[in-house]
């Protein structure tokens, strides 16, 4: 069957088209993406701006056409951080579905980080054992960690790439003292949520989203995998010697590196930031870079449904 899978997130809202059946690993057939970054519309009370209401109904009728043109059976819209935390997003999630017709189901963090284990977990099979997931969106970090298909713990984290930048990277580029503020609060945060993973045994280190692979392709190296394929690494040390570098950078210049797309420039450094300091408090050397996350987490336990 043809399935499209929409995610309203806090940087971009994305159609996945994908033919798929249970059993099967899940077909790319077409994609559709709106580049909105919604953090910059959230206003002093906690509420998406009306710009932003109107941005987020516009890019969801534009991939709605798109599914239609795609031919797809069955959509599976969800929404995240950047909806669910909205003061007024209730009032949003009426007004989509009065004006397009699409049933936004809000994934909690929890589900978003379990659901992305998921996927990591189908992608790198059962040989993988012990699995630690590290997940960067807009809005939240989400962490995981276990041995079966869902976790043993789950975390969201409010350090996503997007709320970093803004609540933290106020010039372009940003300056010391600003870089190091982050770097300090992302360090406190994540302090609090390592206690709650207290089986800490050996583990295979996957990390996954858009930011993760940007920053694998720019800094990042590769292995020989199963089959002959070739595996994506992305060593802390590389984090340390590439982040410095970016943050030296306009935005706009940054677009001039491999990798670096222009849906990602602005928001870059703050997730470097934070995933270095995300592998530093867990004692993460290297991690190895997944092309699957959410998306097809949700895709792949609607196929189990369906099975």
């Amino acid at each position: 069957m043809r399935l499209g899978v929409l995610d309203v997130g806090s940087n971009t809202v994305h159609l996945l088209v994908v033919d798929a059946h249970p059993g099967a690993r899940p077909l790319p057939a077409a994609a559709h993406k709106s580049v909105l970054r919604l953090m910059r519309y959230i206003t002093a009370d906690g509420a998406i701006s009306a710009e932003g209401e109107t941005a987020i109904l516009e890019a969801i009728r534009s991939a709605v056409e798109v599914g239609r043109a795609e031919g797809i059976e069955e959509l599976l819209p969800f929404a995240t951080s950047a909806i669910r935390e909205a003061a007024n997003g209730p009032a949003i999630l009426a007004r989509i579905l009065e004006e397009t017709g699409v049933d936004l189901q809000v994934l909690s963090g929890e589900d978003e980080a379990r659901l992305t284990f998921l996927a990591v977990h189908r992608w790198s099979g059962w040989s993988a054992g012990s699995i630690l997931l590290m997940d960067i969106g807009g809005g939240s970090l989400e962490i995981a960690a276990g041995v079966d298909e869902y976790p043993d713990t789950a975390v969201s984290l409010p350090l996503g790439a997007g709320r970093s930048t803004i609540g933290f990277l106020h010039q372009d580029p940003p300056t010391a003292d600003q870089l190091t503020a982050l770097r300090d609060h992302a360090r406190t945060t994540l302090a609090d949520a390592v206690g709650r993973f207290t089986d800490r045994g050996p583990a295979h280190v996957i990390g996954t989203s858009k930011t993760i692979r940007s920053l694998a392709r720019l800094a990042g190296s590769t292995a020989s995998g199963p089959g002959g394929t070739e595996r994506s690494l992305l060593r802390r040390s590389e984090l340390a010697d590439w982040v410095p570098r970016l943050a030296q950078l306009t935005a706009d210049a940054r677009t001039a590196l491999p990798g670096i797309t222009a849906d990602r420039t602005f928001q870059i450094v703050a997730g470097g930031v934070v995933l270095r300091e995300a592998m530093r408090a867990f004692d993460v050397p290297v991690l190895e870079v997944c092309p699957w996350a959410l998306r097809e987490g949700i895709i792949l336990r609607y196929l189990d449904h369906l099975d």
